[in-house]
């Protein structure tokens, strides 16, 4: 088994140290990141808990043949996850290769496990009704009851930190030991489906949801040409007033303010991952849409409480990280 225990101040950091995962992660409020990262893995199954303390939007793709559960053990605010507003009551869900896009308040609190399919539907056919379960898991959002729920994730929770344990104190990586940890989280999270109050979510995306995840993405491709809201009406035929409503429920800020978060994240991403030698913040800057540069320096200074100049420049940015 391998273990960390990380801490950072950059979101982008963060999310690259969680492996094998693909994840963009972009700062939306504005202020200094204090984050955290604990993660295990063994040869079938990856589980990870992190706390960030600032708004964030999580992009990504799901591990290709894993199943992906997740549980917010914390979210102070309202998150938007696949297009459903979900809180501590829920339970998420993805298949390998989905792609995903997750809102999430200040000082979310997320717990997630991941298994090999292979492991997972083995074990899936020792259940009373495997059928139910593959129904269930159909929807990225599981609604349980909620001492079922809260009593389940406390005893996941339990068993990740005694593996942790186990591993500082020496024991723990033997192959015989990584599959009873395995088949332990396994066996939790098949009790809680199989449960007969346990349903999908009848939640179906929202449009507002639709409106912000589709901006983002464009922005995300085209930074230069980012429609305006009126363009955004004509093309949607939907009204400024829907366009504003929807990102204040999904963002808790305006649509301006939240695609140019997106786009300082991308100049801060471009800059951590380059030299100075290799291009100047201002060529940068330029790609993400940005052409005055004293009112950019400004909008990423109240973003990330540092100038562009300031922030570190390294080809290698993302293997760095304070370990406690």
């Amino acid at each position: 088994m391998l273990q960390s225990v990380l801490r950072f101040q950059d979101v982008h950091e963060h999310a690259a140290a969680i492996s094998p995962w693909n994840l963009h992660y972009a700062q939306i409020s504005a202020g200094k990141v204090e984050s955290s990262l604990l993660q295990l893995s063994t040869p079938r199954c990856h589980v990870f808990r992190e706390r960030i303390n600032q708004r964030v939007v999580q992009q990504g793709e799901a591990p290709r043949e894993q199943v992906c559960f997740a549980f917010p053990v914390a979210a102070p605010g309202k998150a938007h996850v696949q297009g459903r507003e979900v809180d501590e009551h829920c339970m998420l869900f993805l298949q390998g290769g989905d792609e995903f896009m997750c809102h999430l308040p200040m000082d979310t609190d997320l717990f997630a496990i991941t298994f090999d399919r292979a492991l997972f539907e083995a074990q899936l056919e020792h259940t009373a009704s495997p059928e139910r379960i593959v129904a269930l898991m159909k929807q990225p959002v599981v609604k349980v009851a909620s001492q079922d729920l809260h009593a389940c994730r406390e005893r996941l929770l339990n068993i990740f930190y005694w593996a942790m344990l186990s591993i500082e104190d020496g024991h723990g990586q033997h192959p015989q030991q990584e599959q009873e940890l395995e088949l332990s989280l396994l066996a939790e999270l098949l009790a809680l489906l199989s449960a007969p109050d346990c349903g999908a979510s009848r939640q179906i995306s929202t449009i507002r949801s639709y409106i912000v995840d589709k901006l983002h993405r464009q922005t995300m491709n085209d930074a230069i040409n980012v429609p305006s809201i009126f363009e955004v009406c004509e093309q949607m035929q939907v009204s400024r007033r829907t366009v504003q409503n929807s990102f204040q429920t999904v963002t808790e800020t305006t649509p301006r303010n939240y695609l140019r978060c997106v786009r300082l994240n991308g100049v801060r991403r471009a800059l951590m991952s380059t030299s100075a030698e290799q291009i100047t913040i201002g060529d940068i800057a330029s790609r993400w849409g940005f052409f005055h540069l004293s009112h950019f320096a400004e909008d990423y200074r109240a973003l990330f409480c540092e100038l562009p100049s300031q922030t570190i420049r390294r080809s290698h940015a993302f293997g760095r990280a304070a370990t406690s």
